[in-house]
């Protein structure tokens, strides 16, 4: 069993800064990808950054310069830091793991999720 929690989530105005964290458990955390994915209202949900299993990042073009992803491995916890925070930024957001990733931000490639956590940027 593979689980995922994540936490972090919070109301700021445009601008400010945020960090989500994302607990896992139960697998090799080094050799999986992980990723954070956001869902607005009526929107799909969207690839936001992802580290493959070789360390690789990758970022969405919409908050590259602005979010960083990291992970701890001794921890079992990715990290995502959300500066500059914009109204469009507003969603729910996912973190997700799974042993294999060709394209790390497809949702598509997930099969662990979170139940995410809410981020809300006001204007």
């Amino acid at each position: 069993q593979v689980d995922v929690v994540e936490s972090g989530g919070d109301s700021v105005q445009s601008g400010g800064s945020l960090t989500l964290s994302c607990a896992a458990s139960g697998y090799t955390y080094g050799r999986y990808c992980m990723g954070w994915f956001r869902q607005a209202p009526g929107k799909e949900r969207e690839g936001v950054a992802a580290i493959e299993s070789d360390g690789t990042t990758k970022y969405a073009d919409s908050v590259k310069g602005r979010f960083t992803i990291s992970k701890d491995n001794a921890k079992n916890t990715l990290y995502l830091q959300m500066n500059s925070l914009k109204p469009e930024d507003t969603a729910m957001y996912y973190c997700a793991a799974d042993p294999l990733c060709d394209y790390a931000l497809g949702a598509y490639e997930y099969n662990y999720w979170g139940q995410g956590t809410q981020v809300t940027v006001s204007s």
